[in-house]
């Protein structure tokens, strides 16, 4: 009998580990070489870029609702080097994030595996270099996150998917486009606008006449917002960053710096070759560049007019904004309808005013939130928190509200007082609703990126926020996104949670205003939310400690974007988090 029962246990605890197995979503492994090499996006003198496995834009990230991702980063660049997964939500790894106090750089020569796992995400999102101005060179490409086969979808399967990467592009090298920003200058316009990673006319795509396909557009540029059209065909707005959204019909869409959303297109018209044509918007200078749209079996060069836009249009932006909405009873990662978490019957207990502003520290122009200009400190601040390290970060070191000299209110510029350095860290309490208003009282235009997490827009509008304006807030059907847009002169609100289900720890989060300005170091804040502790697992491995085949070297800072306007706006979001420890977020303004 005690054989008998002993092997029963022993077949019980095989069949376990076969449906543990079973159960694991699939392992999906990349190897990339990180390398400098000669590109030639515009067709004249070749420039140095940064290339991935020999490649510029890099490889595509393919894969599926809750794969884990292993890509291995080998740096061949002589400095070291860093990558972002834009729009990746990173739940208990935050440290795979790829952003200064989150990620140690990859050192020159050595090379460093990211682990990730793409639960309960689709959409469409890209990655990029985040230290050193790298992006500036290439190193980015597309992330493509496909449902399971299980999951409706709503609309039918296209014939076909595309890959469409835009973004501004500079002559100038990286390290001189640097320069000016160590000087305290501002960057240049830029140069042109590059599509998949060629200038105008020299990218293509070829349909079949009567197919619907599906185009995953990003714009990974530094700071411009793009207008994206196709010649005589309408485009429909299908998702946006993960999220699956009502399905409205455009003749032609803004993506600001650092967003994606997907499009159907018919190719119904006769059957020849098309401009897509890509457009700077918000810019003295308007920049344009095309693809080609080439019907299958047609010949002939691309001909017949392209519709005009005023590239000036405020008021065409905002609202095509506010008229994306989620689709509330599609399915997004799991089979349950989008529209099941109610996020506008949250309880908000408190209000933060987060202003940027311009300013000068040292003599030399800076940018800052509520008068603060972020230092980076030498030791990252998820080691100095989680081992309690004094004095690397001071907490509650940004006011809840700006004062009127960096509001905006009192001269209309925002820029009459002076900033200084600080690593600053501002606390939140655990599982509370707060609600986050940006303003913007410069005369560019600012794109807030959240590392890690989602957030909801609820609105957005001219002119200064007020109480008042959360009148117009939609708590019904906003839309979630990691990267929200405002123009010049603006108000943003956003309303988030800091919170986690089940064991907590402690949470560390950062709001950083990185913009190529001119500011020596990025300006921002971290936000830390303060939980009851647990012991780790033993099985645990220590997440502030990269897994580096040598030493980790010190940590360097990120650059994100910016981008030009003209006119006062606010924009609401929610941000509903729930992390542990391992999460440390950063919300960028470019």
């Amino acid at each position: 009998m005690a054989a008998a029962a002993a092997r029963v246990v022993a077949l019980a605890c095989v069949l376990s580990l076969v449906l543990s197995a079973q159960a694991e979503a699939p392992y999906r492994f990349f190897d990339w070489e990180v390398t400098y090499g000669d590109i030639n996006p515009l067709g004249g003198v070749p420039q140095q870029g940064i290339l991935i496995n020999g490649q510029f834009p890099g490889p595509e990230v393919d894969c599926q609702t809750n794969d884990n991702l292993v890509i291995n980063v080998r740096n061949r660049l002589p400095e070291p080097f860093l990558l972002s997964w834009n729009g990746i939500q990173q739940r208990k790894n935050s440290w795979q994030d790829g952003v200064s106090g989150t990620n140690c750089p990859i050192p020159p020569g050595q090379n460093y595996t990211y682990h990730m796992q793409a639960k309960d995400q689709i959409g469409s999102f890209f990655y990029f270099p985040s230290l050193a101005f790298h992006k500036a060179a290439g190193g980015f490409g597309a992330i493509r996150i496909n449902s399971r086969p299980r999951i409706p979808v709503p609309f039918p399967p296209p014939a076909d998917e595309f890959t469409v990467l835009i973004g501004d592009w500079y002559n100038t090298t990286h390290k001189a486009l640097q320069a000016m920003l160590d000087d305290g200058k501002l960057l240049p316009s830029p140069d042109a606008i590059l599509i998949n990673g060629k200038g105008p006319g020299r990218a293509n795509f070829t349909v079949e006449q009567g197919k619907t396909y599906r185009l995953r557009i990003s714009n990974v540029g530094l700071r411009s917002t793009l207008n994206f059209m196709i010649q005589d065909h309408n485009v429909t707005l299908v998702e946006v960053e993960g999220t699956h959204t009502v399905q409205n019909t455009y003749t032609s869409l803004d993506v600001h710096a650092g967003q994606s959303l997907s499009v159907l297109f018919t190719a119904d018209r006769p059957a020849r070759s098309y401009h897509i044509a890509v457009s700077s918007r918000f810019t003295n200078q308007t920049l344009n560049s095309t693809a080609v749209l080439r019907y299958a079996g047609s010949t002939g060069p691309v001909s017949g007019p392209l519709r005009a836009g005023n590239q000036s249009d405020v008021d065409f932006s905002l609202n095509q904004a506010r008229s994306i909405r989620t689709n509330l009873t599609a399915s997004g990662p799991r089979p349950n309808p989008q529209g099941s978490y109610h996020y506008g019957s949250i309880n908000v207990s408190r209000t933060i005013r987060l202003a940027n502003s311009a300013g000068q520290v040292g003599g030399k122009p800076r940018y800052g939130v509520n008068g603060v200009s972020y230092v980076d400190a030498d030791t990252p601040l998820k080691l100095a928190d989680y081992y309690n390290i004094s004095g690397v970060f001071r907490m509650d070191g940004i006011p809840d509200a700006p004062a009127a000299t960096h509001s905006g209110t009192q001269n209309g510029t925002g820029a009459d007082a002076a900033l200084k350095n600080q690593t600053a860290v501002m606390d939140s309490d655990h599982r509370s609703f707060v609600e986050v208003v940006f303003e913007n009282s410069e005369d560019s235009v600012q794109s807030w990126h959240l590392d890690g997490y989602s957030v909801f827009v609820v609105g957005m509008d001219k002119g200064a926020w007020s109480e008042e304006s959360r009148k117009g807030y939609n708590l019904v059907d906003a839309v979630t996104r990691c990267t929200v847009e405002g123009v010049s002169k603006r108000v943003d609100g956003d309303l988030h949670r800091a919170g986690q289900r089940g064991d907590v720890e402690r949470e560390v989060g950062g709001l950083g205003a990185q913009v190529p300005g001119p500011a020596v170091l990025p300006p921002g804040v971290h936000a830390d939310a303060l939980r009851p502790r647990r012991a780790p697992r033993a099985d645990q491995r220590d997440p502030l400690r990269p897994r580096y085949q040598q030493e980790p070297p010190a940590i360097l800072s990120v650059v994100s974007s910016r981008w030009q306007g003209k006119i006062q706006l606010y924009q609401s979001i929610v941000w509903c988090a729930s992390r542990t420890v391992e999460d440390l977020v950063w919300l960028v303004t470019g």
